[in-house]
Parts: structure tokens; sequence; C-alpha cells
């Protein structure tokens, strides 16, 4: 099922927000990024960074089957996503933890948190104005400060019809000035090896 869900809905392909809706609806998962050693790896970090910036609430707009989810721990977190089978997946794995809520893309109206997350999304919205909408969004929802996992530059890795790589920081950097850059906390993080997968890293972001 899972190898049907992914591939089936790449066959007719009709943009970004269709893919992952049929993509859960038909049994697939988040991916590779969010099990394995890069689960393990993001994990790390984000449950270090909630600790050393005392972020009290977080709100992730992505939060697909709640598989990276499970390894975090967060005070008061709100997963969104567009799908609903995704929504209802983790709404039922996540039953009895009153820390955790989670709602529709279609329903959000404007909540935020100290820190906004988004984790391997980004290099799927391969539209653009779907992309401008995505980050407008994940920035206004940040009291405090911005997460992002993805690549960060039109190189990145592998592209499929599902994947876009875009220069994600010069895009921040121009969009988003109330925003900088916390590179002193990236570099303490770094993976081993700068070019394991496929050039994902992080972005972290601090509201001045």
């Amino acid at each position: 099922m899972k190898f049907i869900g992914k591939w089936l809905p790449l066959l007719s392909f009709r943009g970004s927000s269709d893919y992952w809706r049929r993509r859960y609806r038909y049994g697939g998962d988040s991916g590779t990024g969010s099990a394995g050693e890069s689960a393990d790896y993001k994990a790390k970090v984000l449950n270090r960074f909630v600790v050393e910036h005392e972020v009290s609430s977080l709100i992730e707009f992505g939060c697909g089957d709640g598989r990276q989810l499970a390894l975090a721990r967060y005070p008061s977190y709100l997963g969104i996503d567009i799908s609903p089978d995704a929504v209802a997946l983790c709404r039922e794995k996540f039953a009895t933890d009153p820390g955790k809520a989670f709602m529709l893309a279609d329903d959000y109206r404007g909540q935020t948190a100290d820190a906004a997350l988004s984790l391997d999304v980004i290099f799927h919205l391969v539209e653009d104005g779907v992309y401008r909408a995505y980050m407008d969004r994940l920035f206004a929802a940040a009291d405090k400060y911005v997460v992002i996992y993805s690549t960060v530059d039109e190189a990145g890795g592998r592209t499929l019809r599902h994947v876009r790589h875009r220069k994600v920081a010069d895009d921040v950097a121009f969009w988003f000035p109330a925003f900088e850059r916390m590179s002193s906390f990236e570099a303490t993080l770094a993976p081993p090896d700068p070019s394991w997968n496929e050039g994902a890293r992080f972005l972290l972001y601090a509201r001045k």
C-alpha cells in the first residue's frame, strides 16, 4: 500500500496539494525523511532547540503521518495538514496526549505559537503561488522562531514531479526582513556529512 500511495498519485500528477491528499488516501506515508536516521537527527535538533530557547508552544505546517512527531518532546503542539487522512491518523495516534492537537489547513484561522515548523515540506511545493502562500503563513504564525528543514538551493537532490528545490534562504531574507537567521545554532548541529539526505538541512530564524 505504501508503494501504491507514493507512486500512483504521480502517474496523474495534478499539483502538490492533490498529490499529498491522494498519497495519504491511498495508504502512503510521509516518506523516508520522517523515519530512521533522518528522523532521529531532526528530533535531536528540535528537542534541543525547544529546551535551550524555552519554547512553550509549536505549530507545524505539514504534520504528515506523525512519525517524526512521535520522537518530539514539545510542551504544546498544533499540527496542520492539507490531508484529512493524515490529520485523522495523527488524532488517533496521539489521542491520549492532551498536549497535541491537529487540524486541516482549510480550518486554520491564524493561530500562532512560539515556534513555527516546516519539516520536509517546502521542496514539495512545486507551484510558485503555493510556495509563497505557505511561506507567508509559516512566518506569520511564528511569535518568536521559525524552524525549516529543507533543501536550500535549486540544485538540491533528485527531482520528481512532486519535488522542486528552491533558494529558500535567499527568499526568506528578501520576503521576511523581520526575522534574522540563527546561524550559530545551526553550525553546532550540522550532520557529520553535509551532503547526506540529498542536501536538506536546517534553517533557523528568530524574530528581531
